[in-house]
């Protein structure tokens, strides 16, 4: 035993890595069903004592679009966000996200913020010939290039966006009615329960770049993992999308307080 742990700690016995559940099958790319994944992952006002936790609002607004066939990130969008409900930011929310004040300051509101968001959305469906079919269960087989959005967790599009879009009665865009779960998607994939979006990204062997809770950087580490999982088999599919007509999430229900 004592020598093959002078082993392992020489680099001669490599650890055993996390097995995908479709081992048997090979760890070859599968073919997906989307071209492109956009990776949004917000940052948002925070407080250290629990108060105003129904009114988060937005204060960074990225997102990385990455080709699936590649894994390359093609093209990034980024904004900062000016909070109007609660305009100062908390002492612990700087320290978690790395956002200043005058960052915000010189942020746009959320809504001007979302028509920036759908001018990116809209060069890139041209330049790309890329369009949102959530429901699709085959690859296309036309010119066009399909396109899902892809979170760490639903809280960002399930909870934040929404909550906020409805208190200021802001138009949601439709094409952020549905997307990829990676967390979900990670659990059952890998049958092992992450621990946050570091703790996966250690787990297959990718050390994370950047600043912990920057949305930008996180966003980037999210479009990394999403590759990997790919490489190794896994084939993304839309895990939450919201009810026609209602705005309630299929999967989550209604809101609290709603």
């Amino acid at each position: 035993m004592a020598t093959k742990r002078l082993a392992r700690q020489l680099g001669l016995i490599r650890r055993k890595s996390i097995a995908p559940a479709n081992e048997k099958q090979g760890r070859s790319k599968s073919k997906q069903l989307y071209d492109y994944l956009i990776v949004i992952d917000f940052e948002s006002t925070c407080w250290n004592d629990g108060k105003h936790h129904n009114s988060q609002e937005i204060i960074e607004f990225p997102a990385v679009l990455l080709n699936t066939l590649t894994g390359e990130i093609e093209c990034e969008f980024h904004a900062y966000v000016q909070p109007q409900e609660h305009p100062i930011l908390s002492e612990f929310c700087m320290e978690l996200t790395g956002i200043k004040q005058a960052q915000v300051d010189e942020g746009v509101p959320l809504k001007i913020c979302l028509s920036q968001f759908c001018k990116w959305i809209h060069k890139i469906q041209q330049q790309k010939k890329i369009i949102f079919a959530p429901g699709v269960s085959e690859p296309s087989t036309s010119g066009a290039k399909l396109c899902a959005f892809v979170t760490w967790s639903d809280w960002d599009l399930g909870v934040c966006l929404e909550y906020e879009c409805k208190r200021k009665q802001l138009l949601k865009p439709m094409f952020l009615n549905s997307w990829i779960d990676l967390r979900a998607t990670y659990k059952l994939f890998y049958r092992r329960k992450p621990k946050g979006l570091s703790g996966a990204l250690q787990e297959v062997g990718i050390e994370f770049s950047g600043r912990e809770h920057s949305g930008l950087d996180d966003s980037r580490n999210t479009a990394l993992l999403a590759w990997k999982m790919i490489r190794d088999g896994c084939l993304m599919k839309i895990t939450r999308s919201f009810n026609k007509g209602t705005g309630f999430c299929k999967y989550i229900g209604k809101f609290p307080g709603q």
